[in-house]
């Protein structure tokens, strides 16, 4: 008679190198329920969903998993470990697999807004002056043309500021005017904000690409401009 697989018997090289980054994972605690699965916007694609995925990492299949390309189709939302009854770590699963493939191989669009990021604080490389000026230009025309308006305040690297707000770098360039219902509603309820002009975009693509050292500087950069230059009690995500 076949005797069932144990676990502690397969070689999970993947496995164990994710544990020891993430000790919380509990990728060993799957009970292959399929909650994961139910709420995943990815689930399907490329004939793949988180449970089959885990099984995968679980039954040391290695090479499959490394290769495979759904790695770059979920999107991280964390749906799955928010279901889970486990807690296991799926996003952090995701992040792994991603890390593990070599950068030159990873999504060009990706590695390119990274890229873009590390080198012009945005990812579609706007140079700080132009955003600046987009920034001014459309709030002169909001306080011209809607009276209401008048003495809305639009700022950039204003010291003292309570709130460092950044922005989708999309918008300063497809649709400037896209930027306006956010600031008449702070100015509505009086809030005290600037845009910060060092990494002044609200995405970070390094994050997606699991790139750890530009995500990290990109970071880095904005809370030392935040804290230290402007000295901004509080930051806001728009993203």
């Amino acid at each position: 008679m076949t005797s069932p697989i144990e676990l502690d018997d397969l070689e999970c090289e993947f496995k164990e190198e994710v544990l020891d980054k993430v000790p919380d994972a509990l990728l060993d605690r799957c009970m292959t329920c399929g909650t994961c699965t139910g709420g995943c916007p990815a689930s399907g694609l490329m004939d793949m969903d988180p449970r089959k995925l885990l099984r995968m990492v679980n039954l040391g299949m290695d090479d499959e998993v490394k290769k495979s390309k759904w790695a770059w189709v979920c999107t991280m939302c964390a749906r799955c470990v928010n279901a889970c009854p486990m807690k296991i770590n799926i996003p952090k699963l995701i992040y792994n697999m991603r890390g593990a493939w070599p950068r030159d191989k990873r999504p060009k669009g990706i590695r390119g807004s990274c890229d873009q990021h590390i080198r012009a604080g945005n990812a579609m490389g706007v140079p700080t002056d132009d955003f600046i000026w987009t920034v001014e230009d459309v709030a002169e025309e909001i306080r011209e043309d809607q009276p209401q308006f008048k003495d809305m305040q639009v700022s950039v690297d204003r010291v003292g500021a309570y709130m460092a707000i950044n922005q989708n770098s999309r918008e300063p360039v497809t649709e400037p005017d896209e930027m306006g219902p956010l600031w008449k509603i702070l100015h509505l309820v009086g809030a005290d904000w600037t845009y910060p002009s060092v990494m002044w975009a609200g995405e970070n693509y390094c994050l997606f690409l699991a790139d750890e050292e530009g995500w990290r500087y990109i970071m880095e950069e904005f809370v030392d401009h935040v804290d230290n230059t402007l000295g901004c009690k509080v930051v806001v995500n728009t993203e």
